[in-house]
């Protein structure tokens, strides 16, 4: 796993979106089509914001999955993540082709669903970032590093839960959903390239456990270092904790 530091979030956030452009437009320009993951949340605003400004990339052929959705939440709730998507990127880059998860009705035949459509052919791209306590998309600590089902139906530990109201998604730990649908993590690590995008000295505890720790299901996002493809982008804040060998030259 290859990790850039950046001095700021808006630098971390345009050096990732420049990679993901590039990548996009390289394989673009030579497939009929590209299969991209995205994530949500709030560490990823700058980073969407500055992908759909990215020149020439061919939306109309991006095929678009989502990586995860809370059970039981309506799409019109604040922290819907199929409204933050389609807000944020498809409707702002016109993606025709879009599988996102419906967690309202029958959360596990949606993701049985969605996985089958997923699994029908490689990921080229995924976009993830890394949560407080060191999940990979709602893959929790002990994260299931084994199934090799495309998405899980997980339950929400109380440290995931408190991150969504101190971003001020939810008024209350009581109003959190307990469940959410997730890519797995075997999933997540079949993609050709992930680009993780992780802002912000909240994380940077979290950073710690996954880059220098042990690579264990209790710091879920520490399996990304297995991959050969992967870049982790952080700011100043969120490699503070790092040793200098690791996290380098901090990039203006």
């Amino acid at each position: 796993m290859n990790i850039e530091t950046y001095r700021d979030r808006q630098a971390m956030s345009a050096a990732a979106a420049r990679h993901a452009g590039s990548d996009l437009r390289a394989r673009l320009a030579t497939e009929p089509s590209v299969r991209i993951v995205a994530a949500t949340g709030a560490s990823q605003f700058d980073f969407l914001d500055r992908l759909c400004a990215e020149p020439d990339i061919d939306w109309s052929r991006v095929e678009l999955f989502h990586l995860d959705e809370y059970v039981g939440l309506p799409r019109e709730h604040p922290a819907s993540f199929r409204k933050y998507l389609l807000e944020r990127l498809i409707g702002k880059v016109g993606i025709r082709r879009y599988h996102l998860l419906d967690g309202e009705t029958d959360a596990p035949a949606t993701a049985e669903r969605v996985g089958r459509a997923l699994a029908a052919a490689p990921v080229d791209l995924a976009f993830v970032g890394i949560g407080e306590n060191g999940h990979l998309a709602f893959n929790d600590p002990p994260a299931d590093f084994d199934t090799e089902l495309p998405y899980l139906i997980v339950g929400l530990d109380v440290a995931c839960r408190n991150q969504q109201v101190g971003e001020g998604w939810f008024a209350s730990l009581a109003e959190v959903p307990t469940q959410a649908i997730s890519m797995s993590v075997r999933q997540i690590l079949k993609a050709r390239e992930i680009v993780a995008v992780v802002p912000d000295r909240r994380k940077a505890e979290a950073v710690r456990s996954c880059v220098e720790g042990p690579i264990s299901p209790l710091a879920p996002a520490s399996i990304l270092r297995t991959h050969a493809q992967a870049t982790l982008y952080l700011d100043a804040a969120s490699a503070s904790l790092l040793r200098p060998e690791t996290r380098g030259a901090t990039r203006e």
